[in-house]
């Protein structure tokens, strides 16, 4: 019975000199960082605005609007870029100079802007663009854009980017270079550009440029 409870007394004994030592490795662990859109603002007009704008807007069609865009999408396409999952020379150099926190923050800048609508340019090809985003192409197995983009081409957070009103130019730019393997950072992506041709990336960019 004594051994019983001198094993108690010393496990007692050992859990109060455990507590302190975990309280205090909480108490060192850091905070995460809040998001600071005013100091990603600041980073944007240093680092980002000569290509996308001071507020990410409609600027050359080269370039991605980037207004409205998910927060978690721009970050995670900054630090790709960084790590070199997705190649872009000039992009790479950029991102390189950011901190984690600093991606973050741009990111929310940019998210904060409201995006402004676009439209449609090509009459002849917009009904075709429509009827890709809105239900895929069957015969070739290829998904309705709207599944994960959503409708109105807003997206899901985290998960799918914004797509609606962005330059034509630019979404079928970076759709043909799924399509080619030239930008490698998503498969599903790669998989359904794979099964297009250049009339239908191009229509169903220039339909996405005019969604809303």
């Amino acid at each position: 019975m004594k051994s019983h409870v001198k094993s108690l007394l010393a496990l007692l004994a050992a859990a109060a000199m455990a507590t302190p030592l975990a309280v205090q490795a909480n108490e060192a662990q850091p905070a995460a960082a809040k998001v600071d859109p005013a100091k990603g603002q600041a980073l944007s007009t240093q680092v980002c605005a000569a290509c996308h704008t001071a507020d990410g807007s409609r600027g050359s069609p080269a370039y991605p609007i980037l207004q409205g865009q998910h927060p978690e999408y721009l970050a995670k396409q900054l630090a790709e870029f960084k790590a070199g999952k997705r190649e872009n020379a000039i992009m790479k150099g950029f991102a390189s100079a950011l901190s984690d926190e600093d991606m973050k923050n741009v990111a929310a800048f940019y998210s904060s802007k409201q995006a402004k609508p676009g439209a449609a340019k090509n009459k002849d090809l917009v009904v075709l663009g429509e009827k890709i985003y809105r239900g895929g192409i069957a015969d070739r197995k290829v998904p309705a854009c709207a599944g994960c983009h959503s409708p109105s081409g807003a997206g899901m957070p985290a998960q799918y980017p914004r797509l609606s009103g962005q330059h034509a130019d630019y979404t079928a730019v970076q759709l043909t270079a799924f399509r080619d393997g030239i930008r490698k950072n998503n498969a599903v992506m790669t998989g359904v550009a794979a099964k297009m041709n250049d009339r239908e990336i191009k229509a169903v960019s220039d339909y996405i440029a005019g969604l809303h």
